[in-house]
């Protein structure tokens, strides 16, 4: 549970029933917590044990005690400290150099109760407004955590869907590796017959041109091109000698297969192209199957809450930038009138405190600022009842930080009773 939402919520019920309503009597500025240590007509001993003085020389403007816990409501000891008991809003604490300063610190303006100041108590309405924003905040907690229950139920019925997935995934596999096999096998019987009746096919040309016949004219047509060379080259390029040319180029060219040979081909290449499409779709399943057990393994939170971000992206769009993070994935940066996108980070790992490590995210490795770090995003996780990116900033040159609510963080609000009992035990 929230210790902060917990805090609140204990403060809303305290201003709302009045528990300052009614003063306790004790030397001013004490906070009632200390009160047992300052009883009228009994010998007062500091706070921190150095000495023990009379009653009557706590709070007579002179400083006897090393702590300053005799003189709590005077300005007398340089490091004490005063009360506000701020009776309709929270109690606070103030250096007691402030009192009687003639500035108004405490809404109750018991701190200058001898300045001549003029003060007015402002507690009762700054503890309206309080309530008011206390009030919202324990609304939107409690229905925060009611979607969360409805996530919880979502993400485990995904999470049975995705299993039952993987297991339909990885039989059609099974089949798909059956079929790869048994089509590589046909693709290999198809391309040797292939193979050969390429084979006969060039040697056929091959001793076609190496024929006593051939081998004569091709010997003449060498001899007449080197005699007359010079005689060729003075006279304009011929006009019509495309067909000889044509020939001559046949000759080394080979000529189109045969029809069984071409037949053969065809086999061959259909074979090879069934083989191919099937293998691609071997790929994929292992892909799909990759990707399943990848986000039934990852840690989405003690009951998989925040499963339902995965796969999902959220944009902030301020004066310059447009902010987009995708959970456990990345975070970017473009700016809002073009140019390129900058990453911020890529999913690293949960990094809140070792009693609330969901409360944030951390992205690691983006890109890598000039002459500086590679950039990186944290990600604080704040209750609400709508999925947003509220805010981002850069605390750190290179180090982003950004808000996001989310109802997934959202924790059970304390029973009245278990809160009454907490502030009975303080």
């Amino acid at each position: 549970m929230s210790c902060q939402y917990h805090h609140h919520l204990l403060l809303l019920l305290l201003l709302s029933v009045g528990v300052s309503a009614v003063e306790v009597q004790r030397p001013r500025g004490v906070p009632l917590s200390k009160r047992q240590f300052y009883e009228e007509g009994k010998p007062f001993t500091c706070l921190d044990g150095s000495r023990t003085i009379p009653f009557d020389r706590v709070n007579d403007d002179y400083c006897d005690c090393r702590d300053g816990s005799d003189e709590p409501g005077t300005a007398a000891c340089p490091n004490g400290s005063f009360h506000c008991t701020n009776a309709g809003f929270r109690p606070a604490f103030i250096p007691s150099s402030r009192i009687n300063d003639g500035i108004c610190d405490c809404c109750d303006t018991t701190d200058e109760y001898n300045s001549g100041a003029a003060c007015q108590n402002t507690c009762r309405e700054l503890g309206r407004k309080e309530r008011e924003s206390l009030q919202k905040m324990a609304e939107i907690a409690k229905e925060g955590f009611l979607l969360k229950q409805q996530l919880i139920q979502e993400a485990k019925r995904g999470l049975e869907d995705k299993k039952a997935k993987l297991g339909d995934v990885q039989v059609s596999k099974k089949d798909l590796e059956d079929k790869v096999e048994a089509l590589r096998t046909v693709k290999e019987t198809a391309e040797q017959p292939e193979k050969e009746a390429k084979e006969r096919h060039l040697k056929a040309w091959e001793a076609h041109r190496v024929s006593p016949s051939n081998l004569y004219w091709m010997t003449l047509k060498i001899y007449f091109h080197e005699s007359f060379r010079s005689v060729f080259d003075m006279q304009p390029p011929p006009t019509m000698p495309t067909q000889e040319k044509k020939d001559d180029d046949d000759e080394g060219t080979m000529p189109p297969y045969d029809q069984e040979t071409q037949n053969l081909i065809d086999a061959a290449q259909k074979a090879r192209d069934e083989f191919d499409e099937a293998e691609r779709a071997l790929r994929e399943v292992d892909d799909q199957i990759r990707n399943l057990e990848k986000e039934i393994s990852f840690d989405f939170g003690p009951s998989a809450e925040f499963a339902y971000l995965y796969s999902q992206c959220y944009e902030l769009t301020t004066s310059e930038y447009i902010y987009r993070l995708c959970p456990f994935n990345r975070v970017s940066q473009k700016p809002k009138y073009g140019g390129s996108e900058t990453n911020l980070g890529t999913w690293g790992k949960w990094a809140g405190p070792e009693d609330n490590i969901y409360s944030m995210m951390k992205y690691e490795h983006g890109t890598g600022c000039w002459q500086g770090p590679n950039r990186s995003t944290t990600v604080k996780l704040t209750c609400g009842k709508e999925t947003v990116v509220t805010s981002t900033s850069e605390p750190s040159r290179c180090e982003y930080l950004m808000e996001f609510t989310t109802p997934a963080i959202c924790h059970e609000p304390p029973s009245l009773d278990s809160v009454l009992h907490e502030h009975e035990e303080l």
